[in-house]
């Protein structure tokens, strides 16, 4: 869905740069833990868990907001495999954003290890216990942060393109604040 409006509502920016955080956070978070071994493991599982489900959460705000407010049109004159990129790239993000938590959470399940978040709470395991769906799920997890890394990488690349070549006004649809350089905002 789309909108005559030029930017996202105020939420639907503030949820982005949110989550840009945290699912930066998470992805670091995450190359910590199976780059270590020290006592900073825990730490970091300690962080991961209610950290992935908070961007599972803010997710489907961030698709509630998206369905009821839509998006800004592209720009007219976008060629069609941009078009193509720019559609095909926020179900992606979408995808991994709601997945990554869910596989996480399904593969803590698998090996019967507790997802605790802040204040104790505990949440139920999704699934029953299974070794070899653990490992399936685990290399599941663990792949597809790196396609998330990839995908953020070329989402980084896109927007510069669009604001560093195009100028076309798709960054200012997003940016938390409007800047003074492009043609509708002056």
């Amino acid at each position: 869905m789309t909108t005559t409006r030029t930017r996202f509502t105020a939420p639907q920016r503030l949820l982005h740069w949110l989550m840009a955080v945290c699912i930066l956070s998470m992805l670091f978070i995450g190359v910590g833990m199976v780059s270590t071994v020290t006592t900073k493991y825990l730490t970091l599982v300690q962080i991961h868990k209610p950290l992935g489900i908070a961007i599972l959460v803010l997710a489907l705000i961030r698709l509630t907001l998206r369905l009821i407010y839509g998006s800004p049109a592209l720009p007219a004159d976008l060629p069609e495999p941009l078009k193509l990129a720019a559609i095909s790239s926020q179900y992606i993000f979408y995808i991994l954003m709601i997945a990554m938590p869910l596989i996480g959470w399904a593969m803590l399940s698998a090996a019967a290890y507790p997802v605790v978040l802040f204040g104790g709470v505990h949440l139920p395991p999704i699934l029953p216990v299974s070794a070899s769906l653990h490992t399936l799920l685990w290399r599941a997890h663990h792949y597809l942060a790196f396609a998330f890394f990839a995908v953020i990488l070329a989402h980084v690349a896109g927007i510069l393109f669009h604001k560093l070549v195009r100028n076309d006004g798709i960054f200012e649809t997003m940016a938390p604040v409007l800047t003074h350089d492009h043609p509708e905002s002056k």
